[in-house]
Order: structure tokens, then sequence, then C-alpha cells
């Protein structure tokens, strides 16, 4: 059933929400749409969803299958779960009969025959049932059966005329099995959806859609991820943080060490993103914890996304550091979710974010790490972008970030990051091991912290069983912005004998 917006057109959901979300909230009714994809993209998933959408809401839907049998269509939705019993398909796979029978034909070949056969069989089932809704499923056996280019666009421009006026929303389906794009067939079609499946050399298939054309409606540009499970298409949409604008009221959020809360004059900001970076070891999931667990402990919702370690690692290394994340989990103020890169696109990840934040009102989102976020992209100079969008998306809606960053190396006067993401956080924790009194310890230092003041000094830091434990500041070192701290005061001030 068709949807009038205010002052606009009737709008057809696709039953997809994602799709309908970029798309403005659906098709324009009784208009013909393009639906381009490579073999195995998910068209036909698309299109049957598409006509189970309308008969929930008692619209007559036809899928024409020019390739695919009743039974291959009926396993499509046994797959996802869906009943096909009221949907009127109507099969038009070419006839060995028919070529047979036309075979000692010498006027006409007998592909001519074949395509007006074909033809004329749609037009007869469309003008007898009178659907609202149609899939015609695939134009590449049309372009088969056509022969020559011309003969096939007259077609297709003869099925537009026909179209026209009874009240039908068509989806084409087009495979790419031409040479080259049919920019022509794209011109004809009121709006083009291109489908795309990417192969990665390690991972699960990506697939991503575009909206290519939109005649006389906006609709969000750019790629998509989307993901074909059981119960069809899941799209999730690109975000664009400016579609989400808000007010929060500003405070600082406090961490339950108060010398680390002296460190960062007082806590961090609320709806601000930290970096906490450092070499492997140094602590930075157990300072990003400690921010969570306090968090937890004043009744805010918080949501980890976890890479490099498992949940259950991180709820038992915690716990054993006096840092019950556990108890919070069991209340459902923490949510953690482990995310495997190689299974989840950075679309999908973004959707679960948004979620937590959405739906479940997280006020604290920890990454843990963006080198696994990195991983999770295939294109990875467009890092940058996309965290600048989930960041300003996250601040303007009152959510404080906390990304872990590990650097290549333990001690090394040249450590490095896998991408520089620095200037997007708005303050920075650099984590460093030293050397002193003939042991290896560690240090922090806050070396940005954005619309406010911080501590300039360096302190060291310990981490014992009933938490973390934090010095006084250390002046007397040297090297530390250069990756190899050298502690060159005496000894007094220094962590030793304290538990």
């Amino acid at each position: 059933m068709s949807q009038t917006t205010s002052g606009g057109p009737s709008l057809v959901p696709t039953g997809i929400g994602g799709l309908d979300n970029i798309l403005g909230g659906g098709l324009v009714a009784d208009r013909i749409y393009l639906i381009d994809g490579d073999p195995g993209a998910g068209k036909t998933t698309l299109g049957l969803q598409f006509l189970i959408q309308g008969m929930r809401t008692g619209e007559r839907g036809l899928y024409v299958t020019l390739s695919e049998t009743n039974d291959e269509l009926a396993e499509v939705a046994r797959s996802h779960g869906w009943d096909l019993s009221g949907l009127d398909i109507l099969e038009l796979a070419p006839s060995e009969d028919a070529l047979a029978a036309d075979s000692e034909n010498t006027l006409y070949h007998a592909w001519e025959i074949e395509l007006g056969q074909t033809t004329r069989a749609l037009l007869e089932r469309v003008e007898a049932r009178k659907p609202t809704r149609v899939v015609l499923d695939s134009l590449s056996e049309m372009r088969l059966l056509a022969q020559s280019p011309l003969r096939y666009r007259r077609q297709i421009l003869a099925l537009k005329q026909f179209f026209a006026g009874r009240h039908c929303t068509v989806l084409l389906l087009d495979d790419r099995t031409s040479d080259a794009s049919d920019l022509h067939l794209q011109s004809i079609a009121h709006g083009v959806v291109a489908l795309d499946r990417l192969s990665p050399e390690y991972g699960v298939m990506q697939r991503r859609l575009q909206v290519l054309k939109m005649r006389g409606r906006s609709f969000r540009a750019g790629y998509h991820d989307y993901l074909i499970a059981r119960g069809g298409i899941t799209v999730f949409p690109r975000l664009v943080s400016a579609e989400h604008i808000g007010e929060y009221p500003p405070g600082q959020l406090k961490s339950g060490v108060a010398q680390l809360d002296a460190v960062m004059d007082g806590g961090l900001d609320r709806g601000t993103s930290v970096l906490i970076m450092g070499p492997a070891g140094a602590g930075k999931s157990t300072f990003s914890a400690q921010y969570a667990y306090a968090a937890a402990e004043r009744g805010d919702n918080v949501a980890f996304f976890v890479f490099e370690e498992s949940r259950r690692l991180l709820l038992t290394r915690t716990a054993g550091l006096g840092i019950d994340l556990q108890k919070h989990v069991d209340n459902g103020h923490v949510f953690i979710r482990h995310v495997d890169p190689g299974e989840m696109t950075i679309g999908q990840l973004v959707h679960l974010i948004r979620e937590q934040v959405e739906e479940r009102g997280a006020k604290m989102v920890v990454i843990d790490s963006l080198n696994g976020y990195l991983n999770a992209m295939p294109e990875v100079r467009f890092l940058g972008l996309h965290l600048h969008e989930l960041l300003s998306y996250l601040g303007q809606r009152g959510v404080t970030t906390l990304m872990v960053m590990a650097q290549h190396g333990l001690i090394s006067d040249n450590m490095q990051t896998p991408v520089d993401t620095s200037y997007l956080a708005d303050a920075v924790i650099l984590l460093r091991y030293f050397e002193a009194a003939g042991s290896v310890r560690q240090a922090l230092a806050v070396v940005k912290k954005r619309g406010g003041a911080h501590e300039r000094t360096i302190r060291e830091y310990r981490f014992t069983r009933d938490g973390i434990l934090i010095g006084e500041p250390l002046r007397e070192f040297q090297g530390v912005l250069r990756g190899t701290p050298e502690y060159i005061g005496r000894n007094e001030p220094l962590l030793d004998g304290k538990a």
C-alpha cells in the first residue's frame, strides 16, 4: 500500500528498512525502476522482499521469471522463512517445444517468435491479474531473446508505455551480463539502484549499494553496506552526522581514580572523544575499562566493542585488577560485543554502535581498538572520514568515546601508529614504558585536550589487584616525546614498595 507524503507523491515502501531510509520513505508509486547488480548480489532476494512487503499490506504482486524456475524461487524463499503461497509467479523460461515447432519457419527467426510469445504472456498476465507490484527477473534474458540492441530497447520502451497509467510499480532486475553498462536503459528507468559485491582477499564477502538516480526525489548518496541473511536484506545507511545534531547538558566524567582525574583537570568532558595510545601491554584497555566501570557505577549505559581480545578475557582480566565489569554486565549497564573484522563490514559496525546509542541510551562507547577498526575497512584511505562522521555523531548525542590505538614496537625511537587519527580526538592520553632504577616501568602523559586545561606532567602508574595506582608527577624525565623516556631523578617519587 502506497503512502502519501505531505505535499509529495505517493511512496511504496520496499520492505527493506535501511533502503527506505536512504530513499526518504520508499519508491514513488507507479514507476519503473532498475535494480542493477552482479550475479550473487541479492537482486532476486530484493525483488521477493519487495513483493512480500506488498502482500503484507494486501497488494497484488507478480514475479515474472525468465531464468529461474518456480522451484528455485521457492528454495530462496524457504532459506529466508518466507511463504510465497499468495504470490503470483509467471515462469517464462525459454520453451524447447516452441523453438522446435517454429524451426521450419523460414520467414521469422525462432528468437523473434520466442520474444513475441514472452512479451505477450507477460502483458496478458498483467491485464488479467492487475498487480500493483511487479518484478521482472531478468533483463539479460530479454536482451538475449531480442538479439539486437535496437530491438531490445524498443521492447523496454514498449513495456514502459504499457505499465504507464496501470498503477503498477515495477522493478526490472539486470545482472550486468552485457559487455558494457546500458546507460540507455538507466535513462528510461525512473530510478536506478546498483548492487555491488566485493570479494576481499580474506574474510566474508562484502556487499554495498548506491542509488545512482531517483527522479524528483532526494536520497542519501554514496555507498551503503548491506547484509543478506535469513529474513532477507538488511541495509546499513551511511552515517551522516549533520542529520543528528542535538543538545546535551555539559559536565565531566570521573574515572574513579583521583590522580587520573587530576591529570585530566577534573575528568573527561561529556560528548568528547579520547584517544589512548601506547605500545602493546601498556594498559590502554585497562584505562578504558576503568572509565567504563566508573560510568556504570554512576548508572550510565556503556557499550564496549572489542576486536583483539574476547569478551571473557576482558572480563576476567579486569576483574583481577579490581574492575568488576561483570557486575554491570549482569545489571545491563555494560554491553560488550566482540567484533571479528573479517566477518563484519564497517557499515554494520556503525549500525551496531548507533543501536546502542539510540535504542539503549549508551552514554559511553569504547572502541578497542582502532587497529581492529582499521582492519574492518578494505579502503584504508577513508578511515579518517569514517571516524570523523562517527565521532561527530557521537559527540552531538552527548556520548563520550574512548578509542584505543596500539603503536608499533615496545620501546623505540620511531614508534608509529598504522594511521594518524590523533587530530580527530578531543583528548590524547599517551602511555609509555621507561627505565629507572634497573626496572621497566610505565608512565602516562596527556598531550592534548581540546576546550580545557590539562596537567602537563608525567606520572608513573601501576596496575594492582585493587585497581590503578598513579604516582606523583615525575618532573625529571628526558626523551618522552621521542618514545624512549628515561627518568634521571631521585628514586623517592617512584612507586617502589607501594601496593
